[in-house]
C-alpha cells in the first residue's frame, strides 16, 4: 500500500513510518525546510517540500496514494502563536481531508487527549466526553478545530477515524517533544512534581493502534490510543529510577503552580518568546490528564503495553544518540 503521512520527522510520524515501512507499505512523506532530516536517514521513503495548506502542492503527491495519515501538526504548548498554530492545524487537515474525500480515500486523522476535559473525581474520561477544553490554550484550541474540521468533512463523505494519543514515551523522539520531560528528570534536580497525571503510553503501541485503525475504525469514529493513567509524580520517580537520578520529593501544590506560571508568563512577555513554563502548561499539569482506551481495545483490538519498558527504550535511544 502506498501511504501519505505527515509529520514523518516528527515523534509519533517517525515511528509509524518505521512501522508501516517494515509491514512492507511505500511511505510518501512531506517535510519542511526547518525540518530536521536525521530522523529519515536509512529510510526508503519519498519525500516532498510543500505547503499542506496549498490544496494545489498536496494534489501533487496523491497519484496512487492510498490512505493518508496526518501527524503534521504545530505545537505550542501556552497562549503564544495561538492564530498561527489554529490556522495551520485547522488549514493543513481540512485540505487533505477534502483531497481524500474526493478520490475516496480512507484518511486516520492523529488529534490527542487534549480535546477533551481533563479526569473528575478520578474518572477517566472517554470519547463521549466531548466537553469543555481543559485549558483554553494554543494547542488545545488548534486541536479542536482541526478536529472539528475533520468531522464536517467526514459528515460530506469523507472516509475518516479519529485517533488521540495520551502522552507518548519512547524512541525515535529527535526534536525532542514529550521526551523533554524524561531529559529534564535526567539533567536537572527536581524537587517538585506536577500535581496532576497523564495517561501516559509506548508511542509505539499508538503506532499500532493506529495501524488497527486503518482496518478495522469506523468511518466517523474517534479512539483515544492511550496506556496506564499515573500521577507525574509517580511517573517521574520511574523515569529517575531508570536513568539512575534521584527522584523528586514532592507533588507541586496548585497556588505554587499557578505563581510559577505566571512568573513564567510576565518573562516570556520580557524576553518576547514563550517559555515552557507558563500558566497553561502549569494548569494542564495540575491535572488529572487521564483517560480510557476501552473503546479502542474492544473495537479495533488496541492493545496497550508497559510504559517502564517504554521508559528504559527512550533512555537508551537519548543515549546512544548524544542526548544528554
Amino acid at each position: 500500500m502506498k501511504i501519505l503521512i505527515t509529520g514523518a520527522t516528527g515523534f509519533l510520524g517517525n515511528n509509524l513510518t518505521r512501522r508501516m515501512l517494515n509491514d512492507g507499505h511505500e511511505v510518501v512523506t512531506t517535510i519542511r525546510p526547518t525540518s530536521d532530516l536525521r530522523s529519515l536517514d536509512g529510510l526508503d521513503v519519498e519525500t516532498h517540500h510543500l505547503s499542506l495548506t496549498d490544496s494545489a502542492d498536496v494534489s501533487t503527491i496523491m497519484d496512487n496514494v492510498e490512505l493518508i495519515v496526518h501527524s503534521a501538526a504545530m505545537i505550542q504548548l501556552g497562549y503564544s502563536r495561538r492564530k498561527q498554530s489554529v490556522e495551520f492545524n485547522r488549514a493543513s487537515t481540512e485540505t487533505l481531508a477534502q483531497a481524500a474525500r474526493r478520490r475516496d480515500i480512507r484518511m486516520i486523522n492523529v488529534s490527542t487527549v487534549d480535546i477533551f476535559p481533563a479526569a473528575q473525581d478520578g474518572v477517566p474520561v472517554k470519547e463521549s466526553d466531548y466537553g469543555e477544553p481543559k485549558v483554553d490554550c494554543s494547542y488545545v484550541a488548534s486541536k479542536r478545530a482541526a478536529t472539528d474540521t475533520f468531522a464536517a468533512e467526514v459528515e460530506k463523505g469523507l472516509d475518516g477515524v479519529t485517533v488521540c494519543p495520551g502522552f507518548m514515551v519512547g524512541p525515535y523522539d529527535w526534536k525532542p517533544s514529550s521526551g523533554e520531560m524524561l531529559l529534564a528528570v535526567a539533567r536537572t534536580p527536581l524537587f517538585f512534581a506536577p500535581g496532576g497525571g497523564c495517561c501516559a503510553v509506548d508511542v509505539r503501541d499508538v503506532a499500532d493502534g493506529i495501524m488497527q485503525a486503518v482496518g478495522r475504525g469506523q468511518t466517523g469514529q474517534s479512539y483515544i490510543l492511550g496506556g496506564e493513567n499515573v500521577s507525574y509524580f509517580d511517573l517521574w520517580c520511574r523515569m529517575a529510577k531508570v536513568v539512575g537520578c534521584g527522584p523528586p520529593r514532592r507533588k507541586t501544590r496548585d497556588w505554587l503552580a499557578h505563581t510559577a506560571g505566571r512568573v513564567g508568563d510576565f518573562a516570556s512577555k520580557f524576553l518576547k518568546n514563550e517559555l515552557a513554563v507558563n500558566s497553561a502548561a502549569t494548569r494542564m499539569g495540575q491535572m488529572n490528564n487521564w483517560y480510557s482506551s476501552q473503546k479502542a481495545i474492544d473495537e479495533i483490538g488496541y492493545k496497550v503495553g508497559d510504559v517502564d519498558v517504554a521508559i528504559e527504550d527512550a533512555w537508551k535511544w537519548f543515549q546512544a544518540n548524544g542526548y544528554k
